[in-house]
């Protein structure tokens, strides 16, 4: 019997469900013949079992009766087993002191070799504690006495928790030396749970060092795993939650803490449900919600404190503390609050928290006038500029800068700005992947925007075009990293556009769709992580006002900046640069909110209602914005073709329709450094243009089969051919693409906006696996979007971002039958040599004089790039 109860807490880390009914059976046996240790180690199997299915209630009661068992029949050394044991269930729902006793009780019953065990216990119950000088003295003694005895289960518990305590304090190759030797071991003894465990934990040391896509994959991987054994692993929510935090990537961190602390509201799992609450006041505290920030914060110390974890306290209390700050208060007290919250969390080992709160306090003594009091913080802060992650550097050259204005060294200040930015660019390009990459744009804002106000305030027209190029677009100023050639990538992708084909079916039918929108998501989880396992890249420096003079030629640039509200726009013209102020941003925001809104109702209006009032409404508006954004430049501009770099929030203005476009050759770029690229960028030469024509559009076929003739030697993919598939290989490398089709923007996630095709959706993760996109593409039904922080993304983004030259597409949704006309003709003088702009611009000038909705629809194209 006791080779049973032995060999299920062998099975315990391959298969915990089938380790209970091992445990289960040897129960019931020892039972009848009445063999106490045998029936102590039985429970012992069960609860430690349960712990692993997370079922923490029956753990601790099973764990309890083994140690009844064993001291009624006098087993002091199989009792003080059970009490390690239950110190594992005990740390797991908080209850660390009692954790602390049950171990100290059962050391002294213990034999030689069970101690490693035990002081490995307590280890990771003190790094809970975050009492972690004490901690990895518990691991390496452990670490030690197994080596010594030859204990390699011993070994390969004590090295995954000394690796973790690593991860944590800052020794991440020590930590990967730990995790490698433990997987080593573990993968020996054959304990497949206990090897996918490593796996989370390493991924913790990549979030913690910053290493974002192998953290990413590491939690990917042991989620598989987990999955696989049917596991639950909860807590993995959180870890994989606080690097999307770390990231940000906002969006997808909102939606897993939401999942997190619905996962983990029942239940025993209280440290990862009060981590998940400081994490969303985090996400809450990214987003602006502060009241939201405040709150979960409140929620979260008061946990945190109730378990003795002083270190989480101390950084729930700074959330609360930076979102009254954020709020507007300015007072001695929060500055003095901030300080001690600082402190508190550098000397807990809390080191980038720490540093932001010490930013936080000397701005705080900023504003309240003392100066003093802010140097002194900032000089400690920009210590950080030294040493740690990219992210810890460039705060600490964000104080540094700060500290030198003060001081009044306003050139000194402007170096170490730009040091900090580019420690944030070779961090960004480290992402690899798209969206990481755009998403990750938030972080560099408080350096890029404190060099945008000394450059205002200071006047130069050349110093602001290069402080607004040094953050904005940041990810489209990084060559591509393309996504690994991965078959199982491709197979995802597909399986992806199959899901979306059955929502949509199910959609149109009426029918329950809960269960395929949870596919939907657990596939886009899955092409997240597959895409995200790239990195590398380089990033193309802001120009000069020099080099985009000698590119622009007799065209004029004017890039436009929102600075802290206030609209400013820097021309670039005649070889030299000029700042211009504008008036406020969120006066032109509804102006192009009703012009959209009025071009729209133009070209969707029922034929019998009347469309002047409509179109008045439209030129009404139109006049205001070129009061406000062109009129003002007109004696820069002259009548010069123009290269518009329009802030975040003017995404969407149909330029064309402005009274001083019109007739006018012009492009837009997300960012002067993306035209200049796109400009640069050699021509793709000769090919076969491919057109697309994709399914439920009637008049889709019409308008290919009207381009085809002007389009040169070309493949048509219309009907059953125009796959995903297809398409894709037919527009990699070709000069020219034009595609019409159904497209959807996905606000949520950008990166799966599609375009409909035969077999299923094509998304922007498509065209990221493309080896050479095409020169020039046309999207006659589809729009483009803009982020916040200036990050395009999207299809015009994608495109632009891998190498694509020009992009012609709709800013407001236009129905195919309005388009074929402009479209021919766009082609027409396309083919006949004029540039993708003044071939636009002709055609639009031609087909708005045609009538209401033919004017609308024209005025809603924008030639994108160059």
């Amino acid at each position: 019997m006791v080779l049973l109860s032995a060999a299920a807490l062998a099975v315990r880390q391959r298969g915990p469900r089938g380790a209970i009914e091992m445990g289960r059976s040897a129960l019931a046996e020892a039972r009848r013949s009445g063999n106490a240790e045998e029936a102590s180690n039985a429970e012992r199997v069960i609860g430690l079992s349960l712990r692993e299915l997370h079922d923490f209630d029956g753990a601790l009661r099973h764990l309890r009766s083994a140690i009844r068992l064993a001291e009624g029949a006098g087993l002091a050394r199989t009792a003080a087993l059970a009490r390690v044991d239950l110190a594992f269930a005990l740390s797991d729902t908080g209850r660390h002191a009692q954790a602390l006793r049950a171990i100290d009780e059962a050391l002294p019953e213990l034999r030689e070799s069970d101690v490693p065990i035990a002081r490995t216990q307590r280890g990771s119950v003190l790094r809970c504690l975050c009492w972690y000088d004490e901690a990895l003295r518990e691991y390496n003694w452990a670490v030690e006495a197994a080596r010594r005895t030859g204990d390699e289960l011993g070994e390969a518990r004590a090295r995954n928790n000394r690796g973790l305590l690593r991860a944590y304090t800052g020794g991440s190759r020590a930590a990967d030396e730990d995790f490698d030797r433990a997987a080593a071991l573990y993968r020996e003894l054959g304990l497949e749970l206990a090897v996918a465990d490593v796996r989370w934990n390493a991924g913790i040391s990549a979030s913690r060092a910053g290493d974002v896509p192998r953290a990413l994959t590491m939690f990917a991987e042991a989620e598989r795993e987990y999955r696989r054994l049917a596991v639950p692993r909860p807590l993995l929510l959180v870890n994989r939650l606080e690097l999307l935090v770390s990231v940000p990537l906002l969006e997808e961190a909102r939606a897993a803490a939401d999942r997190a602390l619905a996962e983990l509201a029942e239940g025993n799992l209280v440290l990862g449900r009060s981590e998940s609450r400081f994490h969303r006041a985090r996400i809450a505290l990214a987003e602006g919600d502060l009241e939201l920030a405040a709150t979960m914060a409140a929620l979260a110390r008061e946990d945190f404190r109730r378990e003795g974890r002083e270190v989480w306290a101390a950084g729930a209390r700074h959330v609360r503390l930076r979102a009254a700050y954020l709020s507007g208060q300015r007072t001695r007290r929060l500055c003095t609050e901030l300080e001690r919250v600082a402190a508190r969390l550098e000397e807990l080992g809390w080191r980038v928290a720490g540093l932001e709160a010490r930013v936080d306090a000397a701005l705080v003594a900023r504003d309240l006038g003392d100066r003093r009091r802010a140097v002194a913080q900032l000089e400690v802060a920009a210590l950080a500029r030294r040493r740690g992650t990219a992210a810890q550097r460039a705060q600490g050259w964000y104080a540094e800068a700060l500290r030198r204005g003060l001081e009044g060294d306003r050139r000194g200040a402007q170096s170490a700005l730009r040091r900090g930015l580019v420690l944030l660019d070779e961090y960004r390009v480290s992402l690899g992947a798209a969206e990481p990459r755009a998403l990750s744009g938030a972080q560099g804002e408080a350096l890029a925007l404190e060099g945008l106000r000394a450059a205002v305030a200071s006047g130069p027209a050349a110093s602001v075009l290069t402080w607004a190029e040094s953050w904005r677009a940041g990810a489209l100023r990084m060559t591509p990293a393309r996504p690994p050639e991965d078959p199982g990538l491709a197979d995802a992708l597909a399986e992806l556009r199959a899901v979306t084909a059955d929502l949509d079916a199910a959609l149109s039918a009426g029918k329950p769709t809960s269960s395929l929108r949870g596919r939907q998501l657990r596939m886009e989880q899955r092409v997240r992580e597959l895409t995200r396992r790239t990195s590398g890249g380089a990033v193309h420096r802001p120009p000069s006002v020099r080099e985009l003079a000698r590119a622009l030629g007799a065209a004029a640039l004017v890039e436009y900046v929102d600075h802290d509200g206030e609209l400013l726009a820097v021309v670039v013209a005649g070889g030299r640069a000029s700042l211009h102020r504008l008036g406020a941003a969120d006066a032109a925001v509804r102006e192009i909110r009703l012009l959209r809104f009025g071009l729209h109702r133009l070209v969707t209006l029922p034929e019998h209602l009347d469309r002047a009032p409509v179109r008045a409404g439209a030129e009404h508006a139109a006049r205001l914005l070129e009061s406000r954004l062109v009129a003002p430049l007109r004696r820069r501009i002259a009548d010069r073709p123009l290269v518009l770099a329009p802030t975040g929030p003017l995404a969407g203005l149909p330029w064309s329709v402005l009274p001083s476009c019109r007739g006018r050759a012009l492009v837009v770029a997300p960012s002067a450094t993306v035209w200049l690229r796109a400009a640069s960028s050699p021509s793709a030469g000769s090919g076969r243009a491919v057109l697309v024509a994709g399914p439920r559009l009637p008049a889709a076929p019409a308008e290919i089969n009207a381009v085809a003739p002007l389009a040169g030697e070309s493949s048509v993919l219309v009907g059953e051919a125009a796959t995903v598939d297809a398409v894709a290989a037919a527009m990699d490398g070709a000069p020219l693409a034009h595609v019409v089709a159904h497209g959807s923007f996905r606000a949520d996630n950008p990166l799966f906006s599609t375009l409909e095709l035969a077999d299923g959706p094509l998304a922007v993760h498509d065209l990221q696996r493309l080896r050479t996109p095409p020169e020039r593409v046309v999207l006659s039904t589809c729009g483009s979007s803009v982020r916040p922080g200036d990050e395009l993304m999207g299809f015009t983004a994608a495109l632009l971002g891998l190498g694509t030259r020009t992009l012609v597409a709709p800013v407001v949704p236009v129905p195919a039958d309005r388009t074929t006309p402009l479209m021919v003709d766009f082609h027409r003088r396309l083919g006949s040599g004029a540039s993708p702009a003044q071939a636009l611009v002709a055609a639009q000038e031609a087909h708005s004089a045609r009538g209401d909705e033919e004017f609308a629809a024209a005025a809603c194209f924008l030639c994108f790039g160059a």
